[in-house]
């Protein structure tokens, strides 16, 4: 079977499903074991916890109904409302549709892992085979219990309230958490979660039911996924896709990206000639929606991810008013016209400007909840960071919150670690005013970076007033009675760029002067086609920047591959998708191999390694420099200020 086998989830089959969730929901028993009858009482919320081990009022089994408890708060948070309040119907509802899918999902695995078979035997079993059956009846139990809170989670967490930190502080966890038999799973699952509804400290109006119904089955999932390294037989689990009819909901293994949570953004639509000024950004902006464009949705990958021209993560940065937010907004554009086009799912996932939160915990937890969308392979996903530096600030700064240390320790594991995946079909922007503020552990992260420069030229200046008078000039015409320009066409120079070499031929050598102190010193060793050369540079700037590292080479190394990849895609592609973009993915690699090597026959390795050198590393040293100034202008100021203050403070003694 292939590694990414996609079952659908028929909508029909889930029909047929529903009365026994129902049947849940009205009813369940459960005993609770020893263990939960006795919590270490020394932990938070001990009257919640002893609440709960006394679930049972004394008796051995218990029978609780968790729709009579919906009821009962529609009673008691609302006495006066006829129907079942939105609220208090949507939780119901979600848990019914995933104790449906759980049961479902528990049936598939019973046939894929042969325990079905298993079962009809049972009274033949010998001691190996019943060892077999209750292994994978623990682990059906567990993907079911997993498959059921993941599906609800799903369906609410756009539902609740975007900060659960206050409700996370009432919640005492989960007692117990069976795994013995589905039956037992769900009935233990429902019990615990219909006990927290009925408690009074718990369940204050009926948007908490939708809250804490998030953090329950959140909670259930966490236990699940603390376990699961003790579970047999997961191969049916871990080898395919579930994906639900109608939906973007799917269940790949143990993974939660809860697909769908995260909600397009709108934004304005904007052109790329619109914006003045900026061809490098305008250049990246173009490589990077047409290298997102290439993804293959069936490999769950992007040949450009083999060639070396992907960049999952980037940075422009520039002074204020350079047309940053335009230029977000303009690679949006061109992503969502040619996804309707090729009709792919696109997601533009802006990171949001409530993020940091004043709980302990809630900054990463909202963080998590940001970046977890970009794992999800069945979408192209945009993931802008506007004012970059406000969220990434660098940690080690005075006064700098635990919130964003805690949104900085969550990005750099979601862009490099064990929690990095990237399927190349994500990209995250950083866009900022103050690129010496951010993170120096996340500006290594950067693999492409580009300055947001704006207008440049005469021309720029000149297609920047055009485009706010010919307005004018459409609903009154002759009203601006100026005189146009005789050998330009406006908007003539912003255009999009053939490729990197014609907006970088001018670098010669570096421009910031600690860079270009080293680069002479080196040169004057080493001719700059020889590798040594760059051995020996690096090296040296090192010793001048000592955060330089093996990642910033890296980085370098990643620039230059785009380098060699910067080529157009056939215009004809767009045109007729059939041609490229629908193809596989192996014809796709092999008809971009060949766009590449026919793009490198013009091209100088020796003179675009050079210049991609030059130009990163005067990044480094204006980022460095610019930080180092703003430290003494804020030093300096401060000394005025103390200057000032002891000479008012003398003439008034």
């Amino acid at each position: 079977m292939d590694q990414n086998s996609i079952f659908p989830i028929k909508l029909t089959a889930l029909g047929m499903l529903r009365d026994e969730a129902s049947s849940y929901l009205k009813s369940v028993q459960w005993e609770q074991g020893s263990r939960a009858k006795h919590r270490d009482k020394d932990v938070k919320d001990t009257s919640i916890l002893l609440y709960l081990s006394r679930a049972n009022s004394g008796s051995a089994l218990a029978v609780t109904s968790v729709s009579k408890t919906i009821l009962g708060l529609k009673k008691r948070l609302l006495p006066d409302s006829v129907a079942l309040p939105m609220c208090l119907n949507q939780a119901l509802y979600a848990v019914q549709e995933g104790i449906t899918l759980g049961v479902w999902v528990k049936d598939s695995y019973y046939d894929a892992s042969g325990l079905s078979r298993l079962i009809e035997n049972k009274s033949g079993l010998d001691a190996n085979g019943k060892r077999e059956f209750e292994s994978k009846m623990h682990t059906a139990t567990a993907f079911m219990l997993f498959a059921l809170a993941y599906k609800i989670v799903h369906d609410l967490k756009s539902q609740a309230s975007d900060d659960l930190s206050v409700m996370k502080q009432k919640f005492a966890g989960i007692p117990e958490v069976s795994f013995m038999s589905p039956i037992k799973g769900v009935s233990c699952c429902l019990f615990y979660y219909d006990k927290y509804l009925s408690h009074p400290e718990i369940i204050k109006s009926d948007k908490d039911v939708v809250d804490f119904t998030v953090v329950y089955f959140e909670a259930v999932i966490a236990e699940i996924q603390l376990r699961k390294s003790t579970l047999e037989y997961t191969e049916t689990i871990e080898d395919r896709t579930y994906k639900l009819e109608k939906s973007e909901f799917a269940i790949s293994g143990w993974g939660t990206t809860f697909e769908g949570t995260a909600k397009h953004i709108t934004f304005n639509k904007i052109k790329f000639e619109q914006i003045v000024g900026n061809r490098d950004a305008k250049h990246f902006a173009r490589r990077l929606t047409e290298r997102m464009l290439s993804y293959d949705f069936t490999a769950k990958k992007n040949p450009f991810q083999e060639l070396g021209g992907f960049m999952p993560v980037f940075m422009g940065y520039g002074i204020p008013g350079t047309g940053k937010s335009m230029l977000i907004a303009a690679i949006a554009t061109r992503l969502k016209e040619y996804a309707d086009i090729l009709d792919i799912p696109f997601l533009f996932h802006p990171m949001p400007d409530t993020l940091i939160s004043t709980f302990q915990g809630g900054s990463a937890e909202k963080m998590v909840a940001w970046m977890k969308p970009m794992q999800d392979p069945t979408k192209l996903i945009f993931a802008p960071i506007d004012d970059a530096e406000n969220n990434l600030q660098e940690r080690t700064e005075q006064g700098v919150s635990a919130g964003v240390k805690e949104v900085v320790g969550v990005f750099l594991r979601y862009t490099e670690g064990a929690y990095a995946v990237n399927y190349g079909n994500s990209s995250i922007g950083l866009f900022t005013n103050l690129p010496e503020m951010l993170d120096k552990a996340v500006i290594s992260r950067v693999q492409g970076r580009f300055k947001i420069d704006g207008a440049r030229t005469a021309h720029d200046f000149l297609d920047q007033d055009y485009i706010w008078w010919r307005k004018l000039d459409k609903t009154m015409p002759d009203f601006v009675n100026m005189k146009n320009p005789e050998q330009y066409a406006y908007l003539q120079d912003q255009g999009l760029a053939k490729n990197m070499g014609a907006i970088l031929s001018h670098i010669d050598k570096p421009t910031e002067a600690r860079v270009h102190d080293v680069y002479d010193r080196v040169e004057k060793k080493f001719k700059t086609n020889t590798h040594l050369f760059y051995a020996n540079l690096y090296k040296e700037i090192q010793a001048v920047f000592p955060f330089f590292s093996s990642r910033d080479v890296r980085n370098i190394q990643s620039a230059i591959s785009l380098r060699l990849s910067d080529f157009d895609l056939e215009g004809a592609w767009f045109e007729n998708p059939e041609t490229y973009f629908k193809k596989d993915y192996n014809t796709k690699f092999s008809m971009l191999q060949e766009l590449m090597r026919e793009n490198m026959k013009g091209l100088n390795f020796s003179e675009i390694r050079r210049q991609e050198v030059v130009r990163y590393l005067d990044n480094v040293a204006t980022i460095a420099d610019t930080d180092f100034k703003r430290k003494v202008d804020a030093r300096v100021n401060q000394l005025n200020v103390e200057t000032k203050a002891r000479k008012t403070f003398e003439n008034e003694v």
